[in-house]
């Protein structure tokens, strides 16, 4: 890849949307799991310009949206530490908690600092021995190796005052979750592209295999998405069940060696709640015996925090794509990003966030009356 407009090319995504048209026979329910991809779609109209038959489900890809909420009530809890200095990017500070949120904590006089990498919170550490230096480590594969890598450093420095507040998540259990209950429509997944380049491809086949949905690996530029969706209808049109990794540039079959290598001596694979859908076994990552000690839920003694979901948000209906943001009664009325309810509407990732900033923009009807918005080209 040499430049990004290649990726938003208006004649090329012509040509790809005519030939989804061309092929398509009959409804299809295709789900990307990545909330980048979501935010992609909204924003430049794609899930508008595509076959009405074609249903975009949104899964449950935004790291912060699934971040359970007892672990956001921990890191709440040891923010509002005297001896604490509370590290975090910054997308978590507006998330809400059961009753507040880390800005809350910032302006009642907690040392809550925002921090572009977990490398900023491990000098921190250093340069404040007397404190106790935490930092929120969350997200998917994609973020895991350089909170791996701050955590060994961390180890190798002898820094004693640093801990991590894990909560990683793995996209292949949470797939084999969703594709395992009982109200499952999804018929194909368009992968996350940035995983695969960390990880690879190698825990998808079998999924394929188990579930007969194609899969397919996909980028975030717009006509990564259409060539995504494109080669997905092909198969289910076809009748086909494959992996096929549509973004090769960057998410070669083996991944990165060197940080799955890491990956796997700092961390190990354990259980992991996702908010407002339960615990999925195997689906997430937590520090291994041998860096223990820098675990902040072990160093902070948290661990007994339990916590109940709002009875009025429904963003686990949302991440599992059960329904679509704007049909939650509280979608835009006393949920807002100003106010949100839960994640799904504060991240940047958010599926309600995207429906919030995108679909209130306006757009020229096409001729069945629905509202396009697209900045392709």
């Amino acid at each position: 890849m040499k430049y990004i407009d290649e990726f938003n090319d208006p004649e090329l995504a012509k040509r790809l949307l005519d030939d989804i048209h061309a092929t398509v026979t009959r409804p299809w329910a295709i789900m990307e799991v990545c909330g980048g991809q979501t935010h992609s779609i909204i924003r430049n109209g794609i899930d508008q310009l595509i076959p009405e038959q074609i249903e975009m489900i949104h899964g449950p890809g935004c790291p912060v949206c699934v971040t359970p909420l007892e672990l956001i009530d921990k890191a709440l809890a040891i923010a509002a530490r005297p001896d604490v200095i509370f590290c975090s990017f910054g997308d978590m500070l507006r998330v809400p908690g059961s009753g507040r949120d880390l800005f809350r904590i910032k302006s009642e006089g907690g040392d809550v600092r925002v921090v572009y990498s977990p490398l900023d919170a491990l000098k921190i550490a250093r340069e404040n021995p007397d404190r106790e230096v935490v930092f929120f480590g969350i997200g998917f594969e994609t973020t895991a190796p350089p909170n791996a890598m701050t955590v060994y450093q961390a180890e190798r420095l002898g820094v004693p005052n640093f801990s991590m507040l894990v909560s990683h998540v793995r996209v292949p259990p949470a797939i084999e979750a969703i594709m395992q209950s009982p109200t499952c429509r999804v018929q194909a997944f368009l992968a996350a592209g940035h995983v695969c380049s960390v990880m690879g491809t190698s825990e998808y086949p079998s999924l394929v295999e188990r579930f007969s949905v194609p899969i397919v690996v996909t980028g975030f530029e717009p006509l990564d998405i259409l060539e995504g969706i494109r080669r997905t209808v092909h198969q289910l049109e076809d009748g086909t069940a494959l992996l096929d990794n549509a973004y090769p540039r960057a998410a070669p079959p083996e991944g990165n060696p060197a940080a799955r290598r890491l990956l796997a001596d700092v961390f190990e694979v354990t259980d992991r709640g996702w908010r407002g859908i339960g615990v999925i076994p195997d689906s997430g990552w937590r520090l291994s015996a041998k860096y223990r000690r820098f675990d902040a839920e072990y160093r902070f003694q948290v661990g007994d925090i339990s916590t109940e979901e709002s009875s009025v948000c429904r963003s686990g209906e949302v991440l599992q794509g059960f329904i679509k943001p704007h049909e939650c009664s509280a979608f835009g009325t006393v949920c807002t990003p100003r106010n949100p309810l839960g994640a799904t509407m504060v991240s940047s990732e958010g599926a309600c966030a995207a429906y919030y900033l995108y679909r209130r923009l306006g757009g020229a009807p096409t001729p069945d009356g629905r509202q396009v918005v697209s900045s392709i080209g």
